[in-house]
C-alpha cells in the first residue's frame, strides 16, 4: 500500500476536518466490502442511554429454565450449558464426568445441570476431570466450587498464569501440556491443542471427535459479532488466523463459549468475512483519511496526542461505518461493537501487520 509522502502531507493545506466529515472516506471501504446497507441504527433516548438494532431471532438460544440455565445433548454423552452469556461443555462417562470450563456466572447450575442429566441416564454424576480453555476468571473462575480431588487439565502457560494470579477460585491444573493432549476417561475421548496465541497466550482448541464437536472459546461467536476490542484479545494477529485453524477441523458443532445457542459451520465462515472486511476496511480507511488536517489543528500547540487521538478516531469511525452498515441485520451487535472493533483492527493494522500509512518512513 502506498503511504502518503510527507511532501504531500506538507502542501495539502486546508481546514481542520471535523469527524462527521470522515465519511467522505467510507464509500472507499464500502466499495471494497462490496457494498452495504444504508443507515446505523442507533438513536438517543430520553435517558441517555442509546438504542440499537433489533437482535436477529438467529441470534438467540434455547430458553431458560427456572433456574437460570440450559442444559442440552450435542450427541451422545457430549453436552452443554448456558446461562445465556457463558457456555460450558462436559462428557458424562461410565467412570464419571468430564466439564471444560466453569464459567462464575452459571456456577452452581453446573453441578444441577451435571445431576440432571446423569440421574436421567444412569451414569455416574461426579466430576472427575476439568478442563481449562484458557486462564481468564470469566470463563474458569467456579473451578472452586468442585472438589479438590478433581484433575484440571491445562496448557503450560495457563498453569503459570494462574500460579502467578494466585485466585483460589482458579486452581493450576495439576496436569499441563506444550502441543497436544488426549484426554481418554470412561470410554469418551477429547483431544487438546495449543496452535500458538490467539486470544490469550494460552487458548486451547478442545476436540469432541466421536461427537464432531469443537470448542474454541472466545474466537468465534455464533450468530453475533465478536465482543468488543476483537473479543479483548491479546494477539490479534493470531486471533485472526484463529478462525482459520477453527475451519480445519472437522466439526458440524461449535462451542464458542459465550451467548445462548451453539455454532455450525456456516456461523464460522460469516464470522471470518466480517473480520475480513473489517481489516479490508481498516486498509482503506488508512489509505483514505488524511493525517495533515490534524496537524493544522493540533500542531502548533505542541499537542501530539490530540493530534493522533482524533486521526485515528477519524480512521476508525471510516472503518466501522460500512461493515456497521452490511452486517446490520446479519450478525447481532453490530451496530454495538464494531467500532471497538474497528478501533482495534486499525491499530493492529498499524504496529502488528506494519501497515503505517501515513506514518511510514520518511522520506
Amino acid at each position: 500500500m502506498t503511504n502518503h509522502p510527507h511532501e504531500e502531507l506538507a502542501s495539502n493545506r486546508r481546514a481542520f476536518m471535523k469527524l462527521a466529515s470522515v465519511a467522505a472516506a467510507v464509500p472507499t471501504a464500502a466499495a471494497l466490502l462490496g457494498g452495504a446497507l444504508s443507515g446505523s441504527a442507533v438513536a438517543a433516548e430520553p435517558d441517555g442511554l442509546p438504542d440499537y438494532a433489533p437482535v436477529p431471532s438467529s441470534a438467540f438460544g434455547p430458553a431458560l429454565n427456572e433456574d437460570g440455565y440450559f442444559v442440552g445433548q450435542i450427541k451422545d454423552n457430549l453436552y452443554w450449558v448456558t446461562d445465556s452469556y457463558y457456555q460450558a461443555m462436559f462428557l458424562t462417562t461410565r467412570t464419571g464426568v468430564v466439564l471444560v470450563d466453569a464459567p462464575p456466572t452459571i456456577g452452581h447450575n453446573l453441578l444441577r445441570a451435571i445431576d440432571k442429566i446423569t440421574k436421567a441416564n444412569g451414569m455416574p454424576g461426579k466430576v472427575t476431570h476439568l478442563v481449562y480453555s484458557h486462564f481468564h476468571a470469566d470463563h474458569i473462575g467456579a473451578s472452586s466450587i468442585f472438589d479438590k480431588n478433581v484433575v484440571r487439565i491445562g496448557h503450560t502457560e495457563t498453569c503459570r498464569l494462574l500460579r502467578l494470579a494466585g485466585d483460589p477460585n482458579r486452581p493450576a491444573p495439576s496436569v499441563t501440556f506444550e502441543d497436544t493432549y488426549t484426554l481418554r476417561v470412561g470410554g469418551e475421548t477429547l483431544q487438546l491443542a495449543h496452535h500458538g496465541p490467539n486470544h490469550t497466550p494460552d487458548n486451547i482448541f478442545i476436540y469432541a471427535p466421536d461427537q464432531a464437536t469443537l470448542m474454541v472459546v472466545d474466537v468465534i461467536f455464533p450468530g453475533w459479532v465478536p465482543f468488543r476490542n476483537l473479543a479483548v484479545s491479546q494477539d490479534i494477529p493470531g486471533w485472526i488466523k484463529a478462525h482459520d485453524i477453527a475451519m480445519k477441523y472437522p466439526w458440524t458443532t461449535l462451542v464458542g463459549g459465550h451467548l445462548g445457542r451453539l455454532g455450525v459451520r456456516t456461523d464460522g465462515r460469516l464470522q471470518k468475512q466480517y473480520v475480513d472486511d473489517l481489516l479490508t476496511s481498516a486498509r482503506a480507511a488508512t489509505a483514505s483519511v488524511e493525517l495533515t488536517p490534524f496537524f493544522e489543528k493540533y500542531g502548533p500547540t505542541g499537542n501530539g496526542w490530540a493530534i493522533f487521538k482524533h486521526y485515528y478516531a477519524a480512521v476508525t469511525e471510516a472503518t466501522a461505518r460500512p461493515v456497521i452498515e452490511k452486517y446490520t441485520g446479519v450478525l447481532a451487535a453490530a451496530d454495538v461493537f464494531t467500532y471497538d472493533n474497528a478501533a482495534v483492527m486499525t491499530e493492529s493494522l498499524r504496529v502488528d501487520i506494519g501497515d503505517l500509512g501515513p506514518n511510514g518512513i520518511r522520506p
